[in-house]
């Protein structure tokens, strides 16, 4: 279960750990910040989501997507 317990991190059963902002998500990923936005308004990438008006990611599932991708590229 995810709860959020303060303005910007989230819980994930028993550890928490701080949401990421688009910078830290691009530097992650080694891709600049625009083509996150870019995969933002597509549709594609890591599903962000909004923390008053600011776009946070939770590190959990940006670690999730990024497996699957790399599994993907394994398979074909």
């Amino acid at each position: 279960m995810i709860a959020m317990s303060g303005p910007d991190t989230i819980e994930h059963g028993m550890a928490s750990e701080p949401l990421w902002n688009p910078e830290q998500v691009a530097e992650y990923l080694g891709i600049p910040v625009e083509t996150l936005r870019s995969w933002k308004r597509t549709g594609y990438g890591p599903r962000p989501g909004k923390v008053g008006r600011h776009v946070r990611y939770d590190p959990v599932e940006v670690r999730a997507w990024f497996a699957k991708q790399l599994t993907q590229r394994t398979d074909s």
